[in-house]
């Protein structure tokens, strides 16, 4: 097929002694190559995913590969019919997953034990087994393995004091954890074993790799994955579909994303097309009659139109708020 697509997910964590400077560096290449994604430079290592053609990712994964710190990294592949990003972006982080902790993790040094897909799967299956899944709130309501647990946080940075404060629910248990691609379980598993934990797994290479095992086939997982880029969620599942996904508005099943129309919010929710123009996109009552509601503007309403479709479903959202 011409013009045929992929979409590179990978991480490592090396040693990388100027990364401002490689970041720069790295940028100009992949803008030489049209690649497309976003990628983060850290003294630790680089996480990124890009988009390119086959013949542009080639090249990219060669470039990497000539480099002894980056020759053995892994990258999860999938086909795509076009680019997945808009633009190309390499930045330059103290850390590639925020945790700011006062005594940082080395995952070269700490992190839980590797469990492949199919020895995660019969983890999960054992009664003294505790899952918990590292990722943000909006990532778990789209999917999520069965029966694991969601932290209640917004952002991964909060998820150790979350843990500290709920200890007593994973002493003496068997800890797994999962993340997308696996670096943030790197860290998080890394600083579990640190505080005490004695029993604590990751699966290694994250929900992306564990839905494309041929063996396990993403069996115990529901829903979607979500990803950071435009197809916002991938299938995992290979044997069966079950969305657990709830729409914004009326808590029907749904597994598409939109952000608030308020800019100051921007909250990503759950909803359908219908339901998007019908709450004007609007997570909430004050998003909704926010001056600079996105909404508002894009289909150039008038503010006699605005105040009536505002008193039409005012009593819905002020039970959102």
């Amino acid at each position: 097929m011409e013009n045929q697509y992929r979409i590179l997910l990978y991480y490592k964590y090396v040693h990388i002694s100027d990364p401002e400077e490689f970041a720069k560096q790295h940028l100009a290449f992949c803008n030489e190559h049209q690649l497309k994604g976003r990628i983060l430079v850290a003294q630790e290592g680089i996480n990124g995913t890009l988009s390119g053609t086959i013949e542009q990712t080639n090249a990219y994964i060669d470039h990497m590969k000539a480099d002894p710190r980056f020759e053995d990294m892994v990258y999860k592949i999938d086909e795509a019919d076009a680019h997945a990003f808009k633009k190309m972006h390499v930045r330059h982080r103290s850390e590639l997953v925020t945790l700011r902790l006062e005594d940082d993790v080395n995952p070269l040094e700490v992190t839980g034990k590797y469990l492949s897909p199919k020895e995660f799967l019969e983890s999960m299956k054992s009664e003294d087994t505790v899952v918990i899944d590292a990722r943000n709130d909006y990532e778990y309501e789209l999917g999520h393995f069965r029966g694991a647990i969601k932290p209640d946080i917004h952002s991964f940075r909060e998820l150790p004091e979350w843990i500290r404060n709920n200890k007593e629910k994973f002493e003496g248990k068997k800890i797994l954890t999962y993340c997308t691609g696996g670096i943030r379980c790197e860290k998080f598993s890394g600083w579990m074993v640190k505080e005490g934990f004695e029993d604590v797994s990751q699966l290694h290479g994250g929900i992306v790799t564990y839905g494309k095992d041929p063996e396990v086939q993403g069996e115990l997982w529901d829903g979607q994955c979500y990803v950071f880029d435009e197809r916002i969620g991938v299938p995992v599942n290979q044997k069966e579909h079950v969305i657990v996904g709830k729409d914004h508005y009326t808590g029907e099943p749904c597994e598409r994303y939109v952000n608030c129309a308020n800019p100051e919010c921007n909250k990503q929710i759950l909803s359908s097309e219908e339901h998007e123009h019908l709450y004007l996109r609007s997570c909430s009552h004050d998003c909704l009659v926010h001056p600079r509601n996105r909404y508002i503007k894009e289909h150039n309403l008038t503010e006699e139109e605005v105040k009536v479709r505002v008193k039409q479903i005012e009593e819905q959202l002020l039970l959102l708020s």
